[in-house]
């Protein structure tokens, strides 16, 4: 079986100086993998080189493959079929001048469905994210929500997508602890398969977890990637990360991150 993500060498440059340089990785179904490292480290640089989203002045190379099927890299801002994205700022993916619940049934309409059908998908798939009021958000505009449920909204319009991959770039990064939790919970429905709405497939998808913050990617992700200056520097468990660090970039960020660790279950770590 095909990895749903696959990732070889991938390389974004800016006039010659090398910004992402030989990033690879695999995700498989299911798989939530942790995308970790400070600021400027190269995180969501490499999440719009997967999405089509770089800068026109900067070059990209390497391979991508989703679902075993290769896609062209492109420095052209373009849309990726089976890839999808959330983003530190959900008000940056959602029309503020459309209604929510419209905004929701688009996609399932694109899959088929008929009005009265995408609705009750939607409203169904809001219920899933965590959102209590569905019939509320449906008529509501996205300046009306705050910034947590506007992000369990994007979730929601995530599995409406049905998109093998989604990435998400610091979803939770300017989320109270509460939010935070709710998003995560909402997010874990995408990784998961048999769920109680008929839109999701079988499948389960595969999720690039991008973060700064140790301890969410501890309590959320098995697996990680420590990237740092646009490489990856090390790769493993989070419990081997976090336990054992052996690049001295990643024990600086285990040390970072200490305090808030000594307040995490044990089991957020297994």
């Amino acid at each position: 079986m095909h990895p749903a993500l696959l990732v070889q060498d991938l390389r974004v440059s800016l006039r010659g100086r090398a910004l992402i340089d030989g990033v690879s990785f695999a995700l498989d179904p299911g798989q939530r993998l942790a995308l970790l490292g400070a600021s400027g480290s190269g995180k969501s640089l490499t999440a719009a080189a997967l999405l089509g989203k770089l800068p026109a002045a900067m070059s990209v190379s390497g391979r991508l493959q989703i679902n075993g099927m290769d896609v062209p890299l492109s420095n052209r801002r373009s849309r990726r079929a089976g890839i999808t994205a959330i983003h530190q700022d959900p008000m940056s993916s959602l029309n503020p001048l459309v209604r929510l619940g419209k905004q929701l049934e688009i996609p399932l309409r694109h899959a088929g469905l008929s009005v009265p059908a995408a609705r009750q998908q939607a409203l169904e798939l809001l219920v899933s994210a965590g959102i209590e009021e569905a019939e509320r958000t449906m008529e509501s505009f996205s300046g009306e929500l705050s910034g947590g449920q506007l992000q369990r909204v994007c979730i929601a319009l995530a599995l409406a997508c049905r998109s093998t991959v989604l990435v998400a770039d610091e979803p939770t990064t300017a989320l109270d602890m509460v939010s935070q939790a709710k998003v995560l919970d909402a997010l874990s429905l995408y990784s998961e398969s048999g769920h109680s709405t008929s839109v999701q497939s079988a499948s389960a998808g595969a999720m690039l977890f991008i973060t700064h913050d140790l301890p969410v990617a501890a309590a959320f992700c098995h697996q990680a990637l420590v990237l740092g200056s646009g490489r990856i520097v090390e790769e493993g468990s989070i419990r081997s990360l976090v336990e054992r660090p052996k690049h001295q970039y990643t024990k600086q960020l285990v040390e970072a991150a200490h305090a808030d660790f000594d307040s995490l279950p044990s089991e957020a770590t297994a």
